[in-house]
């Protein structure tokens, strides 16, 4: 599918609902944009949640790995 676009004189670029529709692409996705000797391309970003752990949440984990290691060791037959 091909189509012409405007770039506006904030470098906004409107993609038509046609298009967006057959790539599949929402409100607030993301593109890269990325020059080629082709032209412009266009493509998803893939973008992932990171969370940043509290010192309580370390905790947390260090806690429940505490805990499986007792579990475990529980579980294991003793060494010769």
């Amino acid at each position: 599918m091909k189509t012409t676009l405007t770039v506006t004189d904030r470098g906004t670029v409107t993609l038509p609902a046609k298009l967006r529709r057959a790539l599949g692409i929402k409100a607030e996705d993301r593109l890269i944009a990325e020059a080629t000797p082709e032209g412009l391309l266009l493509r998803p970003a893939v973008t992932l949640p990171i969370e940043i752990y509290s010192g309580k949440r370390i905790a947390e984990f260090d806690a429940a790995e505490a805990e499986l290691d007792k579990v475990l060791r529980r579980r294991r037959p003793p060494t010769r």
